[in-house]
């Protein structure tokens, strides 16, 4: 797992900074109703999607929040006095109080099942009845473009994916949410080069490949082999999902 604090500064430029940004705010908020008065931004990083939420919809309120120190003093810098430091499976808030709640790159992250459910049981607690979560889920998925590269790594081990559009949908109903739509959008500047992965696996990014283990050296020597090292692969495709929290008045449509 990387360092979030560590990451802070160099964050954004080496995830597609604001061209992907850009694309994640305008998909998040395709799927966010114009009549939400406001929105939680959860695991909000460095804070560039929130501050672009928060933008487009003058009418929006926006709160950012996230668990790493560094991440939301830069966060607050972009967004002052909207920026929250907490865990997002405690959620600092009453219930009921958010039209919209965001997690954009949060889940894959997680370790287990456990935490990943107790955090949208968290996102869905804070939702006012009618309101939506929306999440990123596949994150490691779109990765793979079907590349040169991801031939090299395809044999890698892999961690469980708890941002699996299956595991989230099931984590969403558990806590009564209804699917509500989705969406996709391009992850600007994050095609991998051979250079680029190399890189990749001698920091840490790839979670089950230690740096400096045998696997990893023998997938690093393969990909210095590929031609083209400078030329980044295709960009990934990530999805993002809508569900909705039921209103007082709403009524389940009969199975069949």
């Amino acid at each position: 797992m990387l360092d979030y604090d560590k990451e802070a500064d160099a964050y954004d430029a080496t995830r597609g900074g604001e061209p992907r940004a850009a694309a994640a705010a305008e998909a998040v908020l395709g799927l966010v109703p114009q009549t939400a008065r406001n929105l939680l931004d959860v695991a909000c990083g460095t804070g560039i999607v929130t501050r672009r939420l928060a933008a487009a919809r003058p009418g929006l309120q926006v709160t950012g929040l996230d668990a790493a120190p560094a991440m939301t003093r830069t966060a607050a810098a972009r967004l002052p006095g909207a920026i929250v430091l907490a865990d997002s499976r405690q959620l600092p808030f009453p219930d009921g109080v958010f039209d919209a709640v965001t997690t954009v790159w949060l889940l894959h992250l997680v370790d287990g099942p456990q935490d990943a459910g107790a955090i949208v049981a968290e996102c869905a607690r804070v939702l006012r009845p009618g309101g939506v979560y929306i999440t990123t889920v596949d994150k490691a998925a779109a990765h793979d473009v079907g590349s040169d590269i991801d031939a090299v790594l395809a044999p890698r081990p892999r961690r469980p994916a708890q941002d699996s559009a299956d595991h989230v949908r099931t984590y969403a109903a558990e806590h009564g949410l209804h699917s509500a739509g989705t969406a996709t959008f391009r992850g600007h500047g994050q095609g991998r080069s051979p250079r680029s992965t190399v890189v990749d696996l001698h920091r840490g990014w790839f979670t089950m490949l230690p740096p400096g283990e045998p696997l990893s050296e023998r997938f690093a020597g393969e990909l210095e082999l590929l031609p083209d090292q400078e030329r980044p692969r295709a960009d990934p495709e990530f999805t993002i999902l809508a569900f909705r929290k039921p209103s007082a008045d709403f009524r389940q449509p009969p199975a069949g």
